[in-house]
């Protein structure tokens, strides 16, 4: 059944996968901010039936590029011994790459406030952080500015803002902002026309049905549509590897329902 998603047309011209995620906030509480309740719904696809994985934050992270937590419980520093989307897009020819706001770059693997190694999950896995060659995709978020200039943005992109930009340590309109701001040139940006953005948060705040807000923008979407399909952060990476035709991890990412994109 998964397969029959990659049937629609909208697939066959996406070229890029960016996501971005924010912090802790609830559904509801998302849905009332004038920019990522109205804005961007009516320029996207409203995905009303997303949810998290698990509390904290730290296994949403390490979920959405793994396909599992394992057994990851807590923010504290981990060192995950297992494959993830890295190992795929590399063995399919893809390009990556991670841009983390006030990552100090150099494979380091401690914090520096206001970025937290907690929301990059890539320096928490080992293919990653012991592979000099990899780690170094591991940028500061500003390196994105030249990328784009250099016509080099990765095909797949994780981005996350720092610990005040996500709403973390703010609130939720900060993080509006920082979308309207940051992301919001990229959509109209004509580099980005085959690029397919989600916009999405770890987790919810109050602990209760862990629904968070997501959005689809760009790549073929229908603006002002929604789609209430239960996903979760394991469809993100479905849909990379069925719009790359990666295969799967073998984790719970070979069961994800994929974004449908229409």
């Amino acid at each position: 059944m998964k397969f029959l998603y990659l049937a629609t047309a909208a697939f066959a011209t996406i070229d890029r996968f960016f996501v971005v995620v924010l912090e802790n906030t609830d559904y509801d509480t998302a849905m009332q901010d004038q920019y990522l309740g109205t804005t961007l719904p009516s320029q996207g696809r409203l995905l009303t039936n997303y949810k998290a994985v698990a509390h904290p934050s730290q296994p949403n992270y390490v979920a959405m590029i793994g396909g599992s937590t394992f057994g990851v419980s807590s923010d504290s520093n981990v060192n995950v011994k297992q494959k993830s989307i890295v190992d795929i897009l590399t063995a399919g020819g893809k390009t990556w790459g991670a841009y983390e706001e006030d990552y100090p770059g150099n494979c380091f693997t401690g914090d520096s406030y206001p970025y937290k190694r907690k929301h990059n999950p890539f320096i928490s896995y080992t293919t990653v952080a012991k592979d000099s060659t990899r780690c170094a995709n591991i940028v500061p978020a500003s390196q994105l500015d030249t990328d784009i200039q250099n016509s080099n943005v990765p095909n797949y992109v994780f981005y996350t803002p720092n610990m005040n930009d996500d709403g973390h340590d703010t609130d939720v309109g900060t993080a509006s902002n920082w979308v309207q701001n940051t992301i919001g040139p990229l959509l109209t940006n004509p580099y980005f026309n085959n690029t397919l953005f989600l916009i999405t948060f770890d987790e919810d705040e109050s602990y209760t049905t862990n629904q968070v807000y997501a959005v689809l923008l760009g790549g073929g979407v229908t603006p002002g549509s929604t789609d209430d399909t239960a996903y979760t952060h394991y469809s993100q990476l479905a849909t990379v590897e069925m719009l790359f035709n990666l295969g799967n991890l073998g984790q719970n990412d070979a069961n994800a329902t994929p974004f449908v994109i229409q």
